[in-house]
Order: C-alpha cells, then sequence, then structure tokens
C-alpha cells in the first residue's frame, strides 16, 4: 500500500495487495477486501487504491448535493 494517504493508519499486517499491469492499466487489488482500482501508473493505482480503500472503511467524505446534481442524483429525493 502507498505511503500517501491522507490517514495515519496503517495497513492490517498479512494484507495482500496485488499489482498487474493490464493494456496500458496498473491495477491495485486489496485481497482481503476485494477492493481494486487502477492507474496509468502504479504510484496512481496505488494512489486510487488508498483512497478507494478510505471508502471502503467509512474514511472517505460524503458528496455536496452539488456533487450529487452533478451525476444525476436529486439531493432532495434521497
Amino acid at each position: 500500500m502507498s505511503t500517501e494517504s491522507d490517514t495515519n493508519q496503517d495497513p492490517p499486517i498479512g494484507t495482500t495487495i496485488t499489482l498487474n499491469y493490464d493494456d496500458e492499466w496498473w491495477v491495485a487489488s486489496d485481497e482481503e477486501t476485494g477492493v481494486t482500482s487502477q492507474g496509468k501508473t502504479r504510484q496512481e493505482a496505488l494512489r486510487n487504491l488508498d483512497e478507494a480503500l478510505e471508502g471502503y472503511y467509512g474514511e472517505g467524505e460524503s458528496p455536496d448535493n452539488s456533487e450529487l446534481r452533478d451525476i444525476g442524483i436529486d439531493p432532495e429525493q434521497n
């Protein structure tokens, strides 16, 4: 796991991260959670995996109303 996460939480001991290069993309997967992300570089894939894992573990931020509207969700009906 990369060290560029905004959190200071270390990955659990025994965590296995796999990295594969597939058709111009690096794919990083956390074997314990099944969370997977990708990037054009190895470092980008690991940063993106860190961000995805923060969301998985509930450390991400909730979207605001404008972000919800940007993806077609009406915040008033949600």
